[in-house]
């Protein structure tokens, strides 16, 4: 008899837990939590998220974001790729750009996770 384990994602495995300030993360938790937090612990990745969160619709192209960092395009890319990877953005293709969404059960989730319920 197989067993199968059951993979979550870092912002699924955020759904799942309690808030920090209620119980103690498990070892497995934060091991898979951990990459969440990496993605947005980076300056250029966090006011990118930012950026995508304020613009009109939730919802930008890397064209549209290119102008607000002194830094190359395929740069800026490559740090939303990481968020979209980590499960925080959302992408779709149109034409020859790329358009990112926020993901906001996985912001919600996130902040559950930090903020608890006081």
């Amino acid at each position: 008899m197989s067993k199968s384990l059951l993979e979550l994602t870092p912002v699924e495995t955020v759904a799942c837990c309690s808030p920090l300030m209620a119980s103690p993360l498990s070892a497995d938790q934060a091991e898979r939590i951990a990459p969440l937090l990496k993605a947005i612990a980076d300056p250029v990745r966090l006011r990118l998220l930012s950026l995508v969160a304020a613009h009109q619709g939730q919802e930008a192209c890397v064209c549209e974001l290119q102008d607000a960092f002194d830094l190359s395009q395929p740069t800026i890319s490559h740090h939303l790729k990481v968020l979209h990877d980590a499960g925080l953005l959302d992408r779709t293709k149109r034409a020859t750009w790329v358009y990112y969404s926020v993901r906001n059960d996985a912001l919600a989730d996130l902040g559950a996770l930090i903020g608890g319920n006081r």
